[in-house]
């Protein structure tokens, strides 16, 4: 697995912390569970606008096949 290191203000990284005692994990276990969250949201909306434009352009496709 890699590893990446990013600078972040001292007030973002507190309110980070904060949000992780609140929670009861670690930093690091809500820092990737939200970026994973993230990343599977960009892909869903890549695919819906993907859809989206194949349905919008299902029959110009078919007459250009």
């Amino acid at each position: 697995m890699a590893s990446i290191t990013i600078e972040l203000p001292d007030s973002h990284l507190k309110n980070l912390q904060e949000l992780a005692n609140a929670h009861g994990i670690p930093l690091e276990v809500l820092l990737r569970s939200s970026l994973e969250n993230w990343i599977s949201s960009q892909n869903t909306d890549f695919v819906n606008a993907a859809d989206y434009v194949l349905e919008k352009n299902a029959e110009l496709y078919q007459r250009l096949a």
